[in-house]
Order: structure tokens, then C-alpha cells, then sequence
């Protein structure tokens, strides 16, 4: 009974930018379009993949993975957000809440361990050539997606419960537009202060060590690029790292913004648009990022479209 008084909050109200009530109608807008780029990017980028037989290497597998940890993140968030853009204020339900801060979790952490996996792709193919196929073969690229996956539930159902264990007993109204941990973290009546050691320590760990491997890789690639005799083998090898480095930037760039930072550092509508940063940018960007710098993916493309011009043609 003493648990049922203290967790009086039944469900929560995302403020979102209430606060200035004239930008939400501009804002909608925004965001949708966004999202249906969003969405149609990636989704292109996974049907190519999936029907080019050409692309089945691990390379442009482990894009595909990507992508469907985009695709679901975009899809997690932005549908609730645009709800949220759309009225004064949101009312979601202790468990939507923690649906939503699940996979938020989840999908972020993967996409962590993906670009690390991919990284060392990357290192195998231009550092040991001629050991590639025995190096990434079919048994360990399973194994690295699996493990990717695997631990981004791991670390969103560790989180996740432990932040839901806590009492809410009022106030109800999240200063956020989706539930992130840290502004749910807030509204718990009880001393969190373990809980955001754990939180900063884990962000350094599982953050931190994948983005640290993959320094570690290109620094190896660049040694091993630079002491290839051929101009035309440099920048190829140059290129296929490029797309890859590019998205590492934004992601763990925006991300470090968001969690790394004192909480006093920002004020809460600063915080809402980091989250917007890495929430909408990455997921919106790498499919441009990817298609547009590759020439494989561009090839595949346009063999696809082709292809559905001839076969409405017939």
C-alpha cells in the first residue's frame, strides 16, 4: 500500500515546445517531412540490399542493419513527437513511456555496436586483403550483428527497469518531447544518484569503447592506405571509408552533445533540440550519406529502377 501512495502518477504529460505555442504548427511540418524522408531512405536503402545479390557482402549488410536500426528509431520517436507537436499537451501512459524509452535505448546502443562492427570491416578489408574472407566470413559477420543486437536489448531492459523501478509521485509533466531517461529521471521521487553513476559509466563504456575501436581502426587504415603505391587504390580505399566516417561523426558527435554534458550546461529547450540532433539527423542522413558517396549503391539503384521501368513497360 505504501508503494501504491508513493507511485501516485499514472501516466505522464510531453510537454514538448509549449512554450512557444506559435512554432509547433512550422514544426509539424518540419518534422514530418523528415520523417517521410526518413523513412523512404532507408527503406530504399534496405530493398536494394536485400534483392541486389551483388551487395550480399558484409560491407553492405551491415548497412542494411543500419538502416533498420534507423528506419525503427525514426518510427519509435517521431510519431509520438509529431502527436505531441500537434497539441498543447500529450498525455502517454506508463507503459507507452517505457516502450518508447525501451527501444530508444535499444536502437541507439545497437546502432553504437554496428558502426564499431562496421569499422572493423572496413580494417579487415584494407589492412588484410588477402586474409579478408577467412577473416570476415559468413560465421562472424553473424556473430557481430548478433552481438550488436544482443547487447542493445541487454543495456535498454537493464536501463530501462531500473529507471521505471523508481517512485513517481508527482509532478507529472515531462519537459521533453519523448521519454528519454534523463527528463523522466527527473520527475522520480527518490535519490537517482546511483542510478546516474550507472548511467554515466555505461555511456562511457558502451559508448565510448566502440567509437575508441573504431579510432584505433582508422588510425591503422590511414597507416595502410598511405603506403599503398597506387593513387587510384588509395582513393578507392579512401572512399569506401569515407560514408562510414562520415555517419561515426554525426552520430557519436550529436550523441556526446546530449550525454555527456553537466546537466547545468543547457537549458531544457537547449537539451530538446540536441536530442533533435542526433533523434533526426543521423537516421535522416546516412541513407544520403551512404547512396550518394557510393558508387556500388548508386550502380544497384539504378539496375532496381530499371528494372521496374521495363517490367511497366512489358
Amino acid at each position: 500500500m505504501k508503494r501504491q501512495n508513493q507511485s501516485s502518477v499514472v501516466e505522464f504529460i510531453l510537454l514538448g515546445f509549449s512554450n512557444f505555442p506559435e512554432l509547433q504548427e512550422q514544426l509539424f511540418g518540419v518534422f514530418l517531412v523528415i520523417y517521410l524522408v526518413t523513412l523512404i531512405g532507408n527503406a530504399i536503402i534496405i530493398v536494394v540490399i536485400s534483392l541486389d545479390q551483388s551487395l550480399h557482402v558484409p560491407m553492405y549488410l551491415f548497412l542494411l542493419n543500419l538502416s533498420v536500426v534507423d528506419l525503427s528509431f525514426s518510427t519509435v520517436i517521431m510519431p509520438e513527437m509529431l502527436v505531441v507537436l500537434s497539441t498543447e499537451k500529450t498525455r502517454i501512459s506508463f507503459v507507452s513511456c517505457f516502450a518508447q524509452m525501451y527501444f530508444i535505448i535499444l536502437f541507439g546502443e545497437t546502432e553504437c555496436f554496428l558502426l564499431g562492427a562496421m569499422a572493423y570491416d572496413r580494417f579487415a578489408a584494407i589492412c588484410h586483403p588477402l586474409n579478408y574472407p577467412m577473416t570476415m566470413n559468413k560465421v562472424v559477420f553473424v556473430k557481430l550483428v548478433m552481438f550488436s543486437w544482443v547487447s542493445g536489448i541487454m543495456v535498454a531492459t537493464v536501463q530501462t527497469t531500473w529507471v521505471f523501478s523508481f517512485p513517481f509521485c508527482g509532478p507529472d509533466e515531462i519537459n521533453h518531447l519523448f521519454c528519454e531517461s534523463p527528463p523522466v529521471l527527473e520527475l522520480a521521487c527518490a535519490d537517482t544518484f546511483l542510478f546516474e553513476i550507472y548511467a554515466f559509466t555505461g555511456t562511457i563504456l558502451i559508448v565510448m569503447v566502440p567509437f575508441l575501436l573504431i579510432l584505433l581502426s582508422y588510425i591503422r587504415i590511414v597507416f595502410s592506405i598511405l603506403k599503398m603505391p597506387s593513387t587510384t587504390g588509395r582513393q578507392k580505399a579512401f572512399s569506401t571509408c569515407a560514408s562510414h566516417l562520415t555517419s561515426v561523426t554525426l552520430f557519436y558527435g550529436t550523441g556526446a552533445m546530449t550525454y555527456l554534458q553537466p546537466k547545468s550546461n543547457y537549458s531544457p529547450e537547449t537539451k530538446k533540440l540536441l536530442s533533435l540532433a542526433y533523434t533526426l539527423l543521423t537516421p535522416l542522413l546516412n541513407p544520403l550519406i551512404y547512396s550518394l558517396r557510393n558508387s556500388e549503391m548508386k550502380r544497384a539503384l539504378m539496375k532496381l529502377w530499371r528494372r521496374k521501368v521495363c517490367l511497366h513497360t512489358v
